[in-house]
């Protein structure tokens, strides 16, 4: 799906011969979004634009990395999105195609924040198309701005696992958490290679204006804002580790010291039921009778009674 911004407004599923005539003449900057590109965007990229082959491909296979690329007229830019949702950490790549005239933008998943970025420069297209600097800026600040709200969602979720482990430590929780961890990882490196690339852009600005730079430097600054963040996030999640672990600890240190002292509690009675249980004539012919059994278990009970007193005074129960 293919949309056009000009300074006259926005149109959906436009005409390719449109195109053709917005590039042909010069003389209006416009902005295309390509959702979902087919092999007729594809031909428009190469034949109408003459965009260089490479950064087809990159387009068409994806799984790049974010940078910013010079070629003859044009600037190549890759940028990623943080999405999260249902426990899920998603990476929905971006390209650019930035030119003095036009901005080119293509995706192959549907971007959400793209709906209200279309109504706003619809409502206000010549401010917005004024210059291709400042559409560049509008829709790398949108999608940037969209990572914060997925980082904050994982951040709650990393503080409801961390929630639950101290309640219950499970091995499902156990199987996130290194998934996360995975994802935490992966991020930074994403944020970091995106800090990089706004820290080149705002050195070498597209057009060489105090304004411009200023609109990118703000982007810069959200991208490190989001880099430290993961940051944190990475120290929480390695805390949320160690609580799981010691929580296993503490439960394995309780399942012993209940088996040891429902041990201990066994010694002194095997050690009765063992000496009297000996077959010597004179032992047996001197515990006959109800007196002798009746002693035997009060002195069971008793030994029992005196080892729950003792580890109560210990404090080991």
């Amino acid at each position: 799906m293919r949309t056009l911004f000009t300074v006259d407004g926005h149109s959906r599923e436009v005409d390719a011969a449109v195109i053709e005539g917005l590039v042909a003449s010069g003389k209006e900057t416009f902005w295309l979004d390509i959702e979902a590109p087919d092999d007729d965007d594809y031909r428009l990229l190469a034949d109408t634009f003459k965009f260089h082959q490479l950064t087809i491909e990159d387009v068409k296979h994806q799984n790049q990395r974010p940078k910013l690329d010079g070629y003859d007229g044009y600037v190549f830019a890759v940028l990623f999105v943080i999405g999260f949702e249902n426990e899920e950490v998603a990476f929905r790549e971006h390209h650019m195609y930035i030119a003095p005239q036009f901005l080119v933008t293509v995706h192959h998943l549907p971007e959400p924040c793209y709906v209200e970025l279309h109504r706003r420069i619809a409502e206000t297209p010549e401010s917005a198309c004024r210059k291709t600097s400042f559409l560049t800026y509008l829709v790398m600040d949108s999608l940037v701005d969209t990572t914060f709200d997925s980082l904050e969602a994982l951040d709650g979720s990393v503080d409801k696992l961390q929630d639950g482990i101290l309640v219950d430590a499970t091995t499902q929780q156990l199987v996130l958490l290194q998934k996360l961890k995975h994802d935490a990882a992966e991020m930074r490196r994403i944020l970091g290679a995106q800090r990089d690339m706004f820290q080149r852009l705002v050195t070498h600005s597209l057009e060489q204006d105090q304004e411009t730079t200023a609109y990118y430097r703000d982007v810069y600054d959200h991208i490190i804002r989001q880099y430290e963040n993961v940051d944190a996030m990475r120290d929480l999640l390695t805390s949320a580790m160690d609580v799981y672990l010691s929580t296993v600890s503490n439960r394995l240190n309780m399942t012993m010291k209940t088996l040891t002292v429902v041990a201990s509690l066994f010694l002194p009675l095997t050690f009765l039921t063992g000496f009297f249980g000996q077959n010597f004539g004179w032992l047996v012919s001197r515990i006959g009778g109800f007196p002798s059994f009746a002693i035997g278990i009060s002195l069971m009970a008793l030994s029992i009674v005196v080892q729950l007193v003792f580890f109560r005074r210990r404090r080991w129960i």
